[in-house]
């Protein structure tokens, strides 16, 4: 007797809100979110407080070119008064801790009453949290968080973790992800940036301000083949043109190529096109691996140095072996007496661990999917 395949998900409607803290790392995260959202069927109103990142990052978000995706400016109490004219929400996502301005909700609440709809609920309420390794981002993973007062009282938000295990949230990736990478042309995107081919290892940097810079410059620099580095403009170009201005010799026959600020779709060229990948923050961490080259993590760093636990956890996840341990130390400068491995040699090993590292990721549901589940559970 023939079987009937299960309906698909419906299409929803998603409240994302994004406060832009520092770096961009948090717009950038809730930009893919809301563009690979989008991309599945589903509308999306991404509402932040800072768009001006987009301009470079996604010039198509603020031009209106994603269809299924608005950006709305999010200004607290501000944005109250335009809640009764819009569709209510099926979803609502406060990304990294930000919190929904009462004044918000309480709009919401006084626009389902005027509709006359007592038997209505709020959104299914998603609070969709930094990503970590550390065991209690797993164990509060899709853990309930009861409103006890306010409009939303009686309204029930849950945590998302996103995370690198099966009983965490996953990662952000594209249904086309592989498919783009087996197809890209790592030369031709070099050439169009204006770097010409080289038999020398190619390097890009996207960092603070490590410690251990002028010991990578000098690596680079002694290279027996000319390395080509190319290096993303902001604090990394800063922290590198502060090392060679203190120290000229550092720059050696190294190729240093200054980047423009590229779009989220050609940052991931660069790390695609890069023999390895000195990445930095969340989003930038999340594509590097599945670049599947190897990478160093600079960690957002915290004044209790609390990112210090947050780097062991991730670095137990990838079975980092002690050079990598070191190169991260070194990098983070989370132990004083650490020294900045031979990273040209020790490339070909790490090269491994990342690729085993991606091949266990691309076995769990991706972020997208877990939440779509996770809201139809809800609902």
């Amino acid at each position: 007797m023939p079987t009937t395949a299960p309906a698909p998900p419906p299409h929803l409607l998603w409240d994302i809100f994004c406060r832009v803290i520092d770096n961009f790392g948090d717009i950038g995260v809730c930009w893919r979110l809301c563009s690979d959202l989008a991309g599945r069927g589903h509308e999306i109103r991404l509402w932040v407080d800072d768009a001006s990142a987009l301009t470079w990052m996604a010039p198509e978000a603020l031009e209106g070119r994603v269809p299924g995706v608005r950006v709305l400016p999010w200004s607290d109490s501000a944005n109250a008064t335009c809640v009764a004219a819009l569709r209510h929400a099926d979803v609502w996502v406060e990304t990294f801790g930000c919190e929904i301005a009462p004044e918000f909700i309480a709009a919401y609440a006084n626009s389902m009453r005027a509709e006359d709809q007592n038997d209505s609920k709020f959104p299914a309420w998603i609070n969709l949290e930094y990503l970590s390794a550390e065991g209690f981002a797993r164990r509060c993973h899709r853990l309930a968080s009861p409103v006890m007062h306010g409009p939303a009282k009686g309204a029930t938000k849950f945590f998302f973790y996103p995370g690198f295990t099966p009983d965490s949230g996953s990662l952000i990736r594209e249904p086309n992800l592989l498919q783009r990478q087996q197809t890209f042309d790592a030369a031709g995107w070099l050439l169009a940036q204006g770097v010409p081919h080289s038999a020398g290892p190619v390097v890009s940097l996207f960092c603070y301000e490590p410690r251990a810079l002028p010991a990578l410059l000098r690596q680079l620099a002694d290279s027996p083949k000319p390395c080509t580095l190319l290096v993303t403009p902001g604090r990394a170009t800063g922290a590198l043109q502060a090392a060679l201005a203190a120290h000229p010799s550092l720059r050696g026959a190294t190729r240093i190529h200054l980047l423009p600020h590229l779009s989220q779709t050609d940052f991931d060229h660069l790390l695609w096109a890069s023999d390895f990948n000195f990445v930095r923050g969340e989003d930038s961490l999340v594509r590097a691996m599945w670049a599947g080259k190897p990478f160093a993590w600079h960690i957002y760093p915290q004044d209790d140095d609390a990112h210090h636990a947050k780097l062991d956890a991730f670095l137990d996840w990838m079975q980092a072996t002690p050079s990598l341990r070191d190169l991260h130390a070194a990098w983070n400068a989370t132990r004083v007496d650490a020294n900045l491995p031979p990273i040209l040699q020790e490339m070909p090993g790490w090269a491994r661990l990342a690729s085993q590292a991606r091949d266990r990721l691309l076995e769990m549901p991706d972020l997208s999917t877990q939440l779509i589940d996770f809201v139809a559970e809800k609902r």
